[in-house]
């Protein structure tokens, strides 16, 4: 990420801000019952489990997470894509409740625009997204919210990516894709200073391709 240098390493995160002077730790929490190592633990029969979130949330805060990342659809390898009212009815109120009861910066781990302007309007802080703010009027909905955003690289998508990643040069062509969000991005009207990026580990790409990224 680009900062100003005159801005220090603060960055403005909806209601609260984070230094980024020192490393901070992001605790994800998955409200889903299908991701890699604690899918359903927060969600079971339609809902998200609430009062479990939040006493993970407050565990993870006490180790001394700075950021929450909630996630209502499940982006590992193979993963079922989530219709939008079922990602709005997981992510949302869990949003709203950690929101209320610490304070934290809550990220949203999401492509969807609609989610992005509900969970900003929930007290989400940043907006996470491993499609790189592609969808159709994510950008848009990532400009009006005036959140930080993290764009990730992935080759492909969920049900595809771990199946035959390929470059011919895994470092030039990652950056290469990120350079060109940077401008989509500014070009829709987020600062350039609110953009965080992310190469995509395990995103469509062997071993072999993330440690040459790394």
């Amino acid at each position: 990420m680009s900062l100003n240098s005159q801005s220090s390493s603060i960055l403005k995160c909806g209601a609260r801000s984070l230094d980024l002077a020192s490393p901070a730790v992001m605790g994800v929490l998955n409200i889903t019952p299908d991701s890699f190592s604690d899918g359903g633990n927060l969600y079971a029969g339609g809902h998200a489990l609430v009062d479990k979130v939040l006493a993970v949330a407050e565990q993870m805060i006490a180790d001394g997470a700075k950021i929450l990342d909630i996630g209502g659809e499940s982006t590992r390898p193979g993963a079922t894509p989530v219709t939008l009212d079922e990602e709005l009815s997981r992510v949302v109120p869990v949003v709203a409740a950690i929101n209320k009861r610490f304070d934290v910066i809550v990220s949203v781990d999401t492509s969807s625009p609609e989610v992005m302007l509900q969970a900003a309007d929930a007290g989400a802080g940043i907006l996470n997204d491993v499609r790189g703010l592609s969808r159709p009027g994510a950008l848009q909905a990532a400009a009006q919210t005036h959140l930080p955003v993290c764009v990730m690289h992935m080759q492909g998508d969920p049900t595809t990516m771990q199946k035959r990643p390929d470059y011919d040069n895994v470092v030039d062509e990652v950056l290469d894709y990120l350079n060109e969000r940077i401008e989509a991005c500014v070009d829709a009207g987020i600062k350039r200073e609110n953009i965080i990026l992310d190469p995509g580990f395990g995103f469509g790409k062997t071993v072999e391709h993330n440690l040459l990224l790394f």
